[in-house]
């Protein structure tokens, strides 16, 4: 059986999670948290999560990880066939991920943590995600999902990053990302309704008091 080494809080642990599930395949989640022990090393060899447990051993990394479960897995394909529909779903995910979620990410501390980002990051992380959002607009067509009109792997790193880095936006900078994209948000919405995405919800609200205790430890 696969298993799933994360935690129900990352958003990437959890656009994994979605996939196994839409996918309807059998999978064991075994807790594992992020770090350098050597324990963690002999998992993931940068110490990060999600990753995924097969008969071979370990595959690490997000992208990698869903690219396998399509390659080698059953169930409903998350990629087109086509190798140019495919490399636009490709495109889509690499930049929601780069222009959006990481430089939201530089903020999480600040916006969700109760810790302090400099100004100047707060500022960076604003400008570059407005314009990972304008690159969205153009490249996303919303018909009604981002690649088009089925669910896909870009709809995994849409609805786990958008989410949160709405989320900073609106803390930091009272800013709505989103604005001026009715579709991204009835999207967003959509998504969110996904009987899947709701179990993969509950059990982060679940896991996130124990996770903001340990963040707290650390401080």
């Amino acid at each position: 059986m696969l298993k799933l080494y994360g935690f129900s809080v990352s958003n990437y642990y959890n656009m994994v999670k979605l996939a196994l599930l839409e996918k309807g395949l059998p999978f064991e989640e075994v807790p594992f948290y992020a770090g350098q022990t050597p324990e963690a090393l002999a998992v993931s060899p940068r110490g990060k999560v999600p990753v995924l447990g097969v008969k071979q051993g370990f595959i690490n990394e997000t992208s990698v990880i869903l690219e396998y479960l399509e390659q080698t897995q059953e169930g409903p394909s998350l990629l087109p066939a086509d190798p140019f529909q495919r490399a636009q779903v490709l495109a889509l995910c690499r930049e929601i991920e780069l222009y959006i979620e990481l430089p939201a990410r530089a903020c999480y501390g600040e916006a969700f943590f109760g810790m302090t980002v400099p100004e100047a990051i707060k500022e960076k992380s604003r400008a570059e995600l407005l314009l990972g959002v304008g690159s969205l607009s153009r490249h996303g067509k919303f018909a009604p999902y981002v690649a088009g009109e089925s669910f896909t792997l870009a709809d995994l790193y849409f609805m786990y990053s958008l989410n949160l880095a709405c989320g900073v936006t609106e803390k930091l900078f009272g800013l709505d990302l989103l604005d001026g994209l009715p579709q991204a948000k009835a999207l967003l919405e959509k998504l969110h309704a996904m009987p899947n995405a709701q179990k993969v919800a509950a059990d982060r609200d679940a896991a996130m008091p124990a996770f903001m205790a340990m963040i707290a430890a650390k401080k």
